[in-house]
């Protein structure tokens, strides 16, 4: 049977993108920037995105169009006879479903707040409310199921129709509305009476703030967001490689989605900061940002019922296009290595995963009471996304890494002569000794330190 392909270059860019503009762009992206001192943390994030993320990416791209098929069979297809590469791909498929398990859940989250703007619920409350508002929610174990089955039913419905009548389509009626959203909300919020202040926050470096906050703390924080914010380690990158021709080079389309990428990240933060600044609210709030301190702020803006309906489709639209992104990544594991239809491999996954995600959902309340390790996450979702978050990305990466400049993988050769295949932007070549001899002491740094400091064995 004859693979798919994308019907064009823009599709494959918005899909890719999509896939990496997530809840860590528009929702983790701002709060972390928040913390850590505004602009001095921007600059020094886009170094890390330029130096780990770039690379990595162009590489599990290599390696899908070189096998022309998902991380389930792509190494053991393209790796040296006698070696053992594709020991990594199950690790990678079990990574694709672990995000999920959890990514579906927050995916609701966002689903459910555009229903409660766009019905009123949130009119006339006061600050407290509102945040009872969200305690309820995480509280309330079957209205969190409701939201999960909808947006795990969505994406499964968008997958099967088909790459390019339904993950390509839909993808890109969800980014350019996406887009258009952000933009629209930025410029309000930046006309805002006393949003000067936030935009100077936001835009002009001070690395004093850098210095209180712990400048070994703000590098490490930097360099996980850069890191993770692509979704790269678990071949959730390498499919959408599989789908493309040869007529671009690898390495100018990774670039072009890391800007896509950067540019949403940088959006929110015009979005959230302006108007934090202009009614006094503390950037730095962390995770409860985006559904407490936000609401709040929309309802002291004239129009704040539909702005707010507005920001909550924009979240949706992100974690949609991710949510769409791996469950294609999923569905064609089977595909590929059992040889599945998609009709039978979109009904199974469905079904598992509706029940793969009850766990995260219980563990916010039913069962709340297990006796979880903080250094865990201290919740079921917070396991799942350690697991995923600080293994599986950072060692998928370094799996990528090694077989794409090891003599005994694929190799260098091989991966330059697949990435620079067609027109555009070339591979850069004198990288050959950071990408054969830094990055991979660098990315094992990143690991054993994300494990240190999540069990608090050193403190930045």
């Amino acid at each position: 049977m004859q693979r798919e392909k994308f019907s064009s270059r823009l599709g494959f860019i918005l899909i890719s993108a999509g896939c990496a503009i997530g809840l860590g762009n528009v929702w983790r992206f701002p709060y972390i920037v928040g913390q850590y001192g505004g602009a001095a943390f921007v600059l020094i994030y886009l170094v890390f995105l330029a130096i780990f993320g770039l690379p990595i990416m162009t590489m599990e791209f290599a390696v899908g169009r070189a096998s022309q098929l998902s991380p389930v069979k792509a190494f053991k297809e393209i790796e040296p006879k006698g070696t053992k590469w594709h020991i990594a791909s199950p690790f990678m498929v079990a990574g694709n479903y672990l995000l999920m398990m959890f990514y579906t859940v927050v995916t609701g989250w966002m689903l459910n707040y555009v229903f409660k703007f766009a019905t009123g619920t949130f009119t006339g409350m006061t600050p407290d409310q509102v945040g009872g508002v969200f305690g309820g929610m995480l509280g309330n174990w079957q209205e969190l199921t409701l939201w999960m089955v909808i947006a795990v039913i969505f994406g499964f419905a968008v997958c099967s129709l088909g790459l390019k009548n339904g993950v390509e389509k839909i993808t890109k009626i969800m980014m350019v509305a996406l887009l258009f959203i952000m933009l629209f909300l930025a410029v309000r919020s930046i006309t805002l009476p006393g949003a000067a202040e936030g935009l100077k926050f936001y835009l002009i470096p001070d690395f004093s703030k850098m210095k209180e906050a712990g400048i070994v703390e703000v590098l490490y924080a930097a360099l996980g967001q850069s890191f993770f914010t692509l979704s790269i380690g678990i071949g959730s990158m390498a499919i959408f490689g599989s789908y493309i021709s040869k007529e671009r080079r690898l390495f100018g389309e990774s670039v072009n989605i890391c800007l896509l990428d950067t540019f949403v990240a940088f959006t929110a933060g015009l979005i959230i900061f302006p108007a934090c600044f202009a009614y006094g609210v503390n950037p730095g709030e962390g995770a409860g940002l985006a559904f407490v301190t936000l609401p709040n702020i929309f309802l002291q803006m004239t129009g704040g019922r539909i702005l707010g309906t507005l920001f909550f489709v924009f979240l949706s639209f992100a974690a949609l296009s991710t949510l769409i992104a791996v469950f294609e990544n999923i569905i064609s594991f089977a595909m590929d290595g059992l040889g599945w239809s998609r009709k039978k491999s979109v009904i199974v996954n469905l079904i598992a995963m509706l029940i793969l995600s009850m766990p995260a959902v219980l563990g916010m309340n039913v069962l709340s009471w297990l006796p979880i390790p903080k250094g865990f996450g201290g919740s079921i979702d917070g396991v799942e996304d350690f697991i995923v978050s600080q293994n599986l990305l950072p060692l998928g990466s370094l799996v990528y890494l090694l077989f794409c400049v090891s003599k005994k993988g694929w190799g260098w050769d091989n991966f330059i002569a697949e990435a620079d295949a067609g027109k555009g932007l070339k591979f850069p070549k004198f990288a050959k000794v950071y990408l054969k001899y830094i990055l991979p002491v660098l990315l094992v740094a990143v690991f054993i330190f994300g494990w240190l400091a999540k069990f608090e064995v050193i403190k930045f």
